[in-house]
């Protein structure tokens, strides 16, 4: 059978024998919305939780409107119209209206990156700036959480009289889901409150997975640290596999988010009655796949399915390499998992370990096996995977090592596709 795989801008179509295929694991058909502008218009007048926009607005004399940055593929170009022109029309001046990029401790965007987020007209008339982790003169420090966590915030955020932000809702590989509090921090964080958040003592945590917000720490101090600096207002879209809103949530960052999450979770759960031999799973391509970085939320998605030493094939592009330098030197350094986690265990955190941290715990279940164009030869079974040329090789030597009636599923799109047993959703 033919399965196309969200690889890069084109995707890559394989084959899977049809006797071993339990199920190819997709996003329900959500329903795109008929007219996405009118249910954004709609929504900012109509929000859940939270007064109209325009009444906020209406208070303040500066706006900050945080954005994703390249590697989440946010609808801007449609909301961003319609949040200006609420924010113009009651009385806040273009000239006091800034676009913050949440990039956390991702590179900075690129200045074709920006136009490619917001698209040329907003690009040449609105103040569109990134967000600078690593610059401490940049941000405002506002003490600590209740679990010591030092917050460091972007100052163009605090110092704006109105705070809104922007993004859309996916499953998240430790705080759950996206959206929402987690564009405040870590998206407008500061280098140390990033690296508290990512340390182990909450990846480490059993409950700081995709689907888990309830119950999941990371998400109660992202809130902590949301309401210690403020959040004013949210919109954030649902997306369709097609990349079309399916559904919008403003108002109250919290009770917006919260419908928000409980339309993604019905509809993009996909379940299995029992764990199979071998998954093979994305990073949902481009731009998600832009980096083995990146591409580590396609391995975590796909755990709860895989047996305990089965195999995991993971197809990323991988256009711009590793990374980071700093998780480039990181990754190829440990010659196992294992000792790398007892380095992380008892060392201050670093930049970037946290995903390093999270593609151990892949390799600690299973066989992990990449299928990149983008990973040059001398990273190649240095990351604690091993490489195969193709997905088709990769399955082979699964059912060589598993036999010939060696079980096997497949997450065309990796992160956004929440998977789980039948056992476990009961």
């Amino acid at each position: 059978m033919k399965v196309h795989l969200a690889y890069g801008k084109k995707g890559l179509d394989v084959n899977v024998p049809e006797r071993n295929l339990v199920k190819v694991m997709t996003m329900t058909a959500g329903e795109s919305l008929a007219d996405p502008d009118k249910a954004i218009s709609n929504a900012l007048e109509n929000p859940i939780g939270s007064p109209p926009l325009w009444r906020f607005v209406r208070k303040a004399k500066s706006a900050c409107v945080v954005i994703c940055d390249v590697t989440r593929p946010a609808p801007n170009k449609i909301m961003l119209p319609h949040i200006f022109r609420v924010l113009e029309e009651n009385g806040i001046s273009r000239n006091n209206i800034t676009v913050l990029v949440a990039t956390g401790l991702h590179r900075p965007s690129k200045a074709e990156e920006l136009e490619e987020i917001v698209g040329a007209d907003i690009r040449s008339n609105y103040r569109v700036v990134d967000h600078h982790a690593r610059i401490i003169e940049e941000h405002t420090y506002l003490g600590k959480t209740s679990r010591n966590t030092p917050v460091y915030i972007d100052t163009e955020y605090c110092r704006a009289d109105l705070k809104i932000t922007t993004g859309f809702i996916e499953p998240h590989l430790m705080a759950g889901f996206s959206g929402g509090r987690k564009m405040v921090a870590p998206g407008c964080a500061g280098e140390l409150t990033i690296k508290s958040l990512h340390s182990p003592f909450f990846l480490e945590n059993q409950m700081c997975k995709e689907g888990s917000i309830e119950n999941n720490p990371l998400h109660h101090e992202l809130l902590e640290i949301a309401g210690m600096v403020g959040h004013d207002f949210i919109v954030n879209v649902a997306m369709s596999e097609a990349g079309k809103i399916t559904g919008v949530f403003a108002g109250d960052p919290i009770q917006a988010h919260e419908a928000g999450i409980a339309h993604v979770r019905h509809s993009v759960r996909s379940t299995l009655r029992e764990p199979v031999d071998i998954v093979i799973t994305t990073s949902a391509g481009y731009p998600l796949d832009l980096t083995f970085y990146q591409a580590v939320k396609g391995m975590t998605a796909a755990l709860p399915i895989v047996k305990k030493g089965g195999m995991l094939i993971i197809a990323a592009e991988c256009e711009e390499g590793l990374g980071s330098s700093e998780f480039r030197t990181m990754a190829t350094k440990f010659e196992s998992a294992e000792a790398f986690l007892q380095t992380i265990l008892s060392n201050p955190v670093v930049p970037d370990q946290w995903q390093l941290e999270e593609c151990a715990k892949a390799a600690r279940k299973a066989d992990v096996v990449l299928v990149s164009s983008g990973i040059s030869d001398e990273y190649r079974d240095k990351l604690f995977v091993r490489s195969s040329e193709s997905v088709e090789d990769a399955l082979e030597e699964g059912f060589e090592k598993y036999g010939e009636a060696a079980t096997v599923a497949v997450i065309p799109k990796g992160p956004y596709t929440l998977v789980d047993l039948e056992r476990a959703e009961k």
